[in-house]
């Protein structure tokens, strides 16, 4: 088992592979290297000499600045260096793209093949509030179905997406409120939806129709509960016409061209850019060479690494698009007068990550080393297969909503930390770290810190993508255990 990593041969510090103690020698070549302080598992410790004001460099790129000289031995991290970040950039398209490794492999999953032809990897029943006064009244229609009902097979879940808005809202919120909560509605995971309105909000429900477009009839009901004596008893009668309509939907075999999966982080640590987000980079060139898509958002998380993006652009209106993806939201921090670099996250810290460019360049890992085919505006949904970009913040509910309103059927979301929440759409959880794994069994879906133990990329590669399959499949992952599934939905403006 490795005690430590050199990322790259142009790397000037290691990566603890555990916990050392002062004094504790590394072999580096035909020498050894003494620890001239502790160093916790997954901190960099400076290989050669840094002079004060020169790069750290990690992943082969910089992360930062040294604050002061830094000798060989010591530990880096935010007492000793800076990040290089400053604000909005100019950029030069430079296309650098790699031959996939990848090939076609003609792998099935078992999915639910819907009337429009997108295809689900769950049957749910979804109650969509169009503003969150109807929570309750939603929460009381549901379990009264489910109580008349009994079985609700083919359904194999019920669910209430419960927000806080859909009034009192303007301009952009308003209109990502409606956007969001109308890309769920058709979401090929819902077998079928009931739109359940108040009747005086802002998210009118006319409106909210228009923003949905063609739909399946039979399938999303809507119901305003001002409009009706007993809103309870008419959203239950609803609930069970969309029950009869479902009673002969099967899985079937579907291409893992058809899989749309949303790759996300957090609760990361110093392991993160090693273990389980260069696992998820394989997956997404593997799922390239399907013909399947794979989804990167967290833009804040891509501040330091995106010129790595920008080269693996498609073609040069691709590379514009990724240009203003991370310059409008560089520019989004600035308007409020907020450094572009206020990241990482106390626990990101304490785990190991140092700077934005630390934390990015290990977050964009997960992208492995495709081309970047198109880049979406956040509420928008996915039209290209192949990697896209999503305009997201780093926010773990906010982001993972938004991948699921994209079209994803799965999120697969990494963690050096550990987090139980998940997304309307099952929320696979991947630990950095054996540790977490063993001791987060009821959070974490599949460990990824076997890869610095015992198992190869290619064998960590084959036993995710079986999995992945398995839970495509039909086989519910932690969060769906456990019933934690939330909406959440980007705010930025003025609460009347």
């Amino acid at each position: 088992m490795q005690e430590f990593i050199k990322i790259h041969e142009r790397d000037n510090v290691a990566v603890a592979l555990r916990d050392y103690q002062q004094g504790e020698k590394l072999p580096i070549g035909n020498t050894e290297l003494e620890l001239l302080e502790p160093v916790a598992r997954g901190h960099k410790i400076a290989l050669i000499p840094i002079a004060k004001g020169s790069h750290v460099l990690k992943y082969g790129y910089p992360i930062g600045h040294a604050l002061q000289d830094i000798v060989p031995g010591q530990h880096v991290h935010t007492h000793n260096t800076k990040t290089n970040l400053t604000g909005v950039e100019e950029y030069k398209y430079e296309p650098r793209l790699e031959a996939n490794p990848y090939q076609l492999e003609k792998r099935t999953f078992m999915g639910y093949r819907r009337k429009d032809g997108n295809v689900g990897i769950r049957n749910e029943l979804w109650i969509v509030p169009t503003v969150g006064c109807v929570n309750g009244v939603a929460e009381l229609i549901l379990n009264r179905f489910k109580a008349e009902v009994g079985d609700i097979a083919p359904f194999e879940n019920a669910l209430v997406l419960k927000h806080n808005y859909g009034c009192s809202q303007l301009g952009d919120d308003h209109v990502h409120t409606r956007t969001i909560l109308a890309d769920a509605v058709k979401h090929p995971n819902a077998a079928g939806v009931l739109v359940l309105g108040l009747g005086c909000e802002n998210n009118s429900m006319g409106e909210f129709q228009e923003a949905i477009g063609a739909y399946d009839e039979s399938r999303v009901k809507f119901l305003l509960s001002q409009e009706v004596g007993d809103e309870v008893t008419e959203g239950v009668r609803l609930l069970k016409e969309i029950f009869a309509e479902v009673q002969q939907d099967r899985r079937e075999p579907v291409p893992l061209s058809e899989l749309k999966i949303g790759l996300k982080c957090g609760g990361s640590d110093g392991l993160s850019g090693i273990t389980a987000n260069p696992l998820l980079g394989q997956l997404s060139d593997y799922m390239a060479a399907q013909g399947g898509t794979t989804v990167l958002t967290e833009v804040p998380e891509m501040f330091g690494a995106e010129t790595i993006l920008m080269e693996r652009a498609a073609n040069e209106e691709v590379f514009h698009k990724i240009v203003h993806l991370i310059n409008d939201f560089k520019q989004y921090f600035l308007d409020y007068k907020q450094p572009v670099y206020e990241n990482p996250s106390p626990g990101n810290k304490a785990g190991g990550i140092t700077t934005l460019e630390d934390k990015s360049l290990g977050c964009t890992q997960k992208s492995g080393n495709s081309a970047v085919m198109d880049v979406i505006p956040y509420g928008d949904r996915l039209t290209t297969k192949g990697l896209n970009l999503l305009s997201a913040p780093g926010n773990d509910l906010v982001a993972s909503s938004a991948l699921a309103a994209a079209g994803c059927q799965l999120v697969i979301f990494t963690t050096g930390r550990g987090t139980p929440f998940g997304a309307f759409v099952p929320t696979m959880k991947v630990s950095t770290n054996s540790a977490l794994y063993h001791s987060k069994p009821h959070w974490i879906d599949f460990n990824a810190g076997s890869l610095v133990e015992d198992v190869s990329m290619k064998d960590g590669l084959n036993a995710f993508i079986d999995y992945i399959i398995e839970v495509a499949s039909g086989e519910w992952v932690n969060n769906e255990k456990n019933e934690f599934r939330e909406i959440a939905i980007f705010k930025n403006g003025v609460t009347l």
